[in-house]
């Protein structure tokens, strides 16, 4: 339990700072922002209570927004999407019972199931928050292109970030 504890911890630390030294400044094509912090949220175990799975979700977007100067965007949408979490895995795994390890992964899920799963929450995460951060339909294509281009991006970093984390263990 400890060992799991240190190793989300450290986790935790290494992807907020990557995000807020380096993806926060990565813009390509004006279109397309990686949000490799998500992993985290992603990546905790289901055997975790709820009210921990939000209230760290709420921190790391809430650490990513003091970096960004966002006012709350991140802690808002990492907020939402922490609640989204458990209904999302229970669409593509039913039986939560049946996983041989509690921490989502390709290992556990297996490639299928995780890639539904990583890419959905990708994807509402993104329309989150560019939906936060329009706050309106001004330019309902511009925005589309702004989610799937940085869904894409991210689900494709998070992905090999996965595979490169399912090998080191």
């Amino acid at each position: 339990m400890t060992k799991t504890i240190i190793q989300f911890s450290i986790l935790f630390i290494v992807l907020v700072l990557a995000q807020a030294i380096m993806f926060n400044n990565i813009c390509l094509f004006n279109l397309a922002v990686p949000f490799f912090f998500i992993y985290f949220i992603i990546r905790l175990p289901v055997t975790l209570a709820g009210g921990w799975v939000v209230t760290l979700s709420f921190l790391a977007g809430l650490i990513v927004d003091i970096f960004a100067n966002t006012q709350g965007m991140n802690a808002l949408a990492c907020t939402l999407l922490s609640v989204m979490r458990r209904p999302v895995l229970r669409l593509y795994f039913p039986r939560e019972d049946e996983l041989t390890n509690p921490e989502p992964s390709i290992r556990s899920l297996g490639m299928e199931v995780y890639i539904k799963y990583l890419f959905t929450m990708v994807a509402i995460y993104c329309t989150i928050i560019f939906l936060i951060e329009a706050f309106s339909f001004f330019d309902p294509i511009r925005l589309l292109l702004r989610i799937v281009c940085s869904s894409l991006l991210t689900f494709l970093l998070l992905l090999g970030l996965d595979n490169v984390m399912s090998r080191s263990r």
